[in-house]
């Protein structure tokens, strides 16, 4: 059963009573309506923190939610500052990134190091990302800073690039002992490639640029992302990553999105051509997450099999979506349809609980299912106050007005930072990549069949 509720904040407190009846209405044109219908929905998701009362712990969600699940809510909760103003979470968000960002300021806090994935770390690292590229409050001088701590995760997982196998790549886990430590999933190095993009776009460092450029490559020659731009689950490294786990998860897609978009946005000619058909594949590609332009996770929601985490991942597509379109201003008109119809429908879906705004899973199933969670408000969060977009700045930089204070050796115990990468990817590195790239398992499944553990769970 849900918790009881926090102190509701004021704008959300006015209108519980009013919409209670009907749950949430939104007209998605008018921006007060939006930010109403956000505020409603973030008070809900935030019933279920409990780390800032006495006796919690500062950034953790309680269980079932895994510390990456914390760090993609508190990254919506910056994305909420930031397209309605509304500072009510700010100090409980700062309070929480600081408190878990670990003794080298790079997310890897003892509570969670011993279990703790590249995508789980990477989820935070993206939340201090969107931080510095928002102009986020920053933290005290003498804490650590948002841009530092974008930094030291990247290079913390730039160390951990893996050749003795498929010729590169992230590994899921980042310590043998963890299941999972055989497999190089698209999260992971998706997280990496879209920190490499976006640190790129704030610094201007070619470094990082050419991170991301290495990391595509990879992906690409190993068949994650497949000649027609669907993203594939992840494989096994064991088997020198020569077979796919085919299912395509909405995140997966999504965290490449945000980080072609910006690599489109920071190129020129030819170059900037190949990551513009990039994105226009991908884009073309996140079909699957679509049933009458109204998103919905097709490996689970069919079968009513979706994990914890799975029940988030709409948010992050939604949330990348949005924010590509602020960088390539082409995605906008090839996004927008479905966004807004998308956003209706989950406004739909928060008509349940006992508050009668409780937000559900199913958004296509015309009112509340009878779900409810952190991801099912998440989700629903991200698609609507994505709606603003046009009316907020697109992310600063160090040239146009950024704040945040980085430190380029972040994360690497050194005094330098990770050295650009060497040589590129060949055709004899592309080992047995097209061989199982074609078709989507799960529109022949219709259900999440996992061929592999899938993270981020452990």
């Amino acid at each position: 059963m849900k918790g009881s509720r926090s102190t509701i904040p004021a704008l959300a407190g006015a209108l519980l009573a009013a919409q209670s009846a009907m749950g949430i209405t939104l007209d998605t044109t008018d921006p007060n309506s939006i930010k109403t219908a956000a505020s409603t929905i973030a008070h809900g998701m935030m019933s279920y923190y409990t780390g800032n009362l006495t006796g919690g712990t500062p950034g953790l969600l309680p269980g079932p939610y895994y510390w990456w699940e914390s760090g993609a809510m508190f990254g919506s909760l910056i994305d909420y500052w930031y397209y309605t103003g509304d500072s009510t979470y700010n100090d409980v968000v700062s309070q929480a990134l600081l408190f878990q960002t670990g003794p080298e300021d790079d997310f890897m806090p003892p509570n969670q190091t011993k279990s703790e994935g590249n995508d789980d770390q990477g989820f935070w690292g993206m939340a201090a990302m969107t931080a510095a590229e928002a102009k986020f409050p920053n933290p005290p001088p003498n804490q650590p800073q948002w841009l530092a701590l974008a930094q030291a995760v990247f290079n913390s997982q730039a160390i951990r690039w893996d050749n003795t196998s498929c010729a590169g790549g992230l590994k899921w886990q980042i310590f043998t002992f963890n299941t999972g430590y055989n497999y190089k999933n698209s999260i992971s190095n998706g997280c990496f490639f879209n920190l490499a993009a976006r640190l790129g776009y704030y610094t201007k460092n070619q470094t990082y640029f050419d991170w991301a450029e290495r990391e595509w490559e990879w992906v690409e020659s190993v068949g994650l992302i497949s000649p027609t731009y669907q993203v594939f689950d992840g494989t096994n490294d064991d088997l020198n990553c020569s077979q796919l786990n085919h299912l395509q998860w909405s995140y997966n897609a999504g965290v490449y999105l945000l980080g072609a978009s910006v690599m489109w946005n920071q190129t020129t000619g030819a170059t900037q051509s190949t990551w513009e058909a990039r994105v226009r594949g991908l884009i073309t590609a996140t079909s699957v997450f679509f049933q009458n332009n109204i998103m919905y996770e097709v490996a689970c929601e069919p079968s009513n099999n979706c994990d914890t985490d799975q029940l988030s991942f709409k948010a992050y597509l939604s949330r990348w979506m949005a924010a590509s379109s602020k960088v390539a201003p082409f995605v906008a008109d090839l996004v927008a349809t479905q966004l807004q119809t998308s956003a209706k429908a989950a406004a739909s879906s928060c008509s349940g609980g006992n508050d009668g705004v409780t937000c559900g899973t199913k958004w296509y199933h015309n009112g509340w299912d009878n779900t409810w969670g952190v991801g099912q408000q998440m989700n629903a969060l991200e698609v609507i106050q994505g709606l603003l977009i046009d009316s907020v700045p697109g992310p600063v930089s160090n040239q146009t007005g950024g704040i945040s204070v980085g430190n380029p050796a972040a994360g690497t115990g050194g005094d330098t930072s990770p050295g650009a990468p060497t040589g590129t990817i060949s055709t004899g590195d592309r080992a047995g990549a097209g061989i199982l790239t074609a078709g989507i398992l799960v529109g022949l499944l219709g259900g999440a069949c996992v061929c592999w553990d899938r993270g981020p769970e452990d």
